[in-house]
């Protein structure tokens, strides 16, 4: 008698399409028959944030340890200060080139002068970008970077909730780490059990990371219940011209680049496409940071050491969509809206927070906050935040990817132009230093 044969599944990029294709389908027919306060609606936003929830969970131990044993690590290699420098100078050049698409379309399509939006719904927004913010990140409250805050509801209950800011814990990593190695012997225990917590979390994440067609899925389609495309028609230039200049970035800048260091395009997305798509329905950098880890470094073939270090930091630094291109083309329709002229040194500090600010508002969520900031550098009213509210979910999908994309883009290129990529494994010849075939 024979033996049942296996079920193969689809692969891993086949099974997170599928997911999409799913969430689509559910995303439309519960928005058509049900709405989101429907048993549907509902289940899809509940799985969504339990997926979202899970990647954010791991996040701080994540980091934490990778930093701590990159310090370890890089402390053997002669080229560790360079990478540091080398990965700033790209992030600086990248969002140099975003910055200048999104003027360029601000200035062609006139997005402010095409709206259809009231001035009415122009509201100053209670959270602002500050460039104290990025001296006040720096300084820990806690090892982990951990601050609980507490809500009252209407009812007189309250509601207590953690966050974490990456950038502290990025901080407190780097002082412990190199604490540790500079202690010498003493500190070699600490090192092997940081090494072997690290390997724990890293499980944990590819348990998760297998959840990610479900993920997909529900994400997708709590998107298409909730968000929809009606608020789009009001603002329909503005959004055209967002989405125009990510896909310039995305598809064209990005490929641009990496053929310029030699490198293929289409093995690039083909491994940074699962940390791109989570990006694109989760709409959180921080929340796909394990994820963007493990591509950039099993994928991609960037080594471990500089991955740990240049991933988190790109995070909360590296946002071509949010803090690039967004902010550029809003400030422009801000003041095309209210009819207030720019001159060139407008422009040019337009570009200065794009390059730079982003540092400013690191360890802060959303991109409104790099707005604000724009916003306030250029004397622009800040109540034309309010007009854009609206559609920002659905504008903030396609440049969490973008951010996303650039965040795996710069170590990777980084990594080519020292020497230290493994080609090997960004042919896809090997997988997590393991031959390809026997990994399968």
């Amino acid at each position: 008698m024979t033996s049942p044969r296996a079920i193969r599944l689809p692969s891993f990029g086949a099974q997170v399409l599928i997911g999409l294709a799913a969430g689509l389908i559910l995303g439309f027919l519960t928005r058509a028959y049900g709405g989101p306060e429907s048993a549907l609606g509902e289940g899809l936003h509940t799985v969504g944030q339990i997926f979202v929830q899970l990647l954010k969970a791991l996040v701080p131990p994540l980091v934490f340890t990778a930093i701590v044993g990159s310090i370890a690590a890089l402390r053997d290699l002669d080229n560790a200060a360079r990478l540091v420098g080398r990965t700033l100078l790209w992030f600086a050049i990248t969002a140099l080139i975003a910055v200048s698409i999104g003027i360029v379309l601000g200035l062609v399509m006139q997005p402010g002068l095409h709206a259809a939006v009231d001035q009415a719904a122009a509201v100053a927004p209670t959270t602002r970008g500050s460039w104290l913010d990025f001296l006040k990140g720096l300084v820990p409250a806690n090892i982990m970077g951990l601050t609980a805050s507490t809500k009252l509801a209407d009812d007189g209950s309250a509601a207590t909730s953690l966050s974490f800011n990456v950038l502290q814990i990025i901080v407190a990593a780097i002082a412990i780490g190199a604490a540790a190695v500079r202690i010498g012997p003493a500190g070699k225990a600490f090192l092997a059990f940081n090494g072997s917590a690290l390997q724990v979390f890293r499980r944990l994440l590819r348990w998760v990371i297998r959840l990610t067609p479900i993920g997909t899925a529900a994400l997708i389609g709590d998107a298409v219940v909730r968000y929809g495309w009606d608020a789009l028609a009001a603002l329909g230039s503005f959004s055209a011209a967002i989405y125009i200049g990510l896909g310039l970035v995305l598809f064209v800048v990005y490929p641009a680049l990496l053929l310029a260091n030699g490198l293929s395009p289409m093995r690039f997305f083909a491994a940074a496409w699962p940390a791109i798509q989570i990006g694109f329905v989760s709409r959180s950098s921080v929340g796909t940071l394990p994820v963007t880890e493990e591509v950039t470094e099993r994928g991609l073939g960037v080594p471990r050491a500089y991955t740990a270090f240049a991933v988190p930091l790109g995070a909360t630094t590296k946002m071509d969509g949010c803090g690039a291109i967004y902010p550029a083309i809003a400030a422009i329709f801000v003041a095309q809206f209210f009819g207030l002229p720019l001159g060139l040194s407008d422009y040019a500090l337009i570009v200065f927070v794009s390059v730079v600010g982003s540092a400013a508002t690191a360890g802060l969520t959303g991109a409104v906050v790099m707005l604000t900031l724009t916003l306030s550098t250029l004397g622009l009213p800040l109540e034309g935040v309010g007009l854009l509210l609206a559609i920002d979910p659905i504008l903030d999908m396609g440049r969490t990817a973008v951010n996303v994309a650039g965040q795996a883009l710069v170590p990777t290129i980084v990594a080519k132009r020292e020497g230290i990529l493994d080609m090997a494994v960004f042919r896809g010849e090997r997988v997590g230093g393991e031959p390809a075939l026997a990994a399968a």
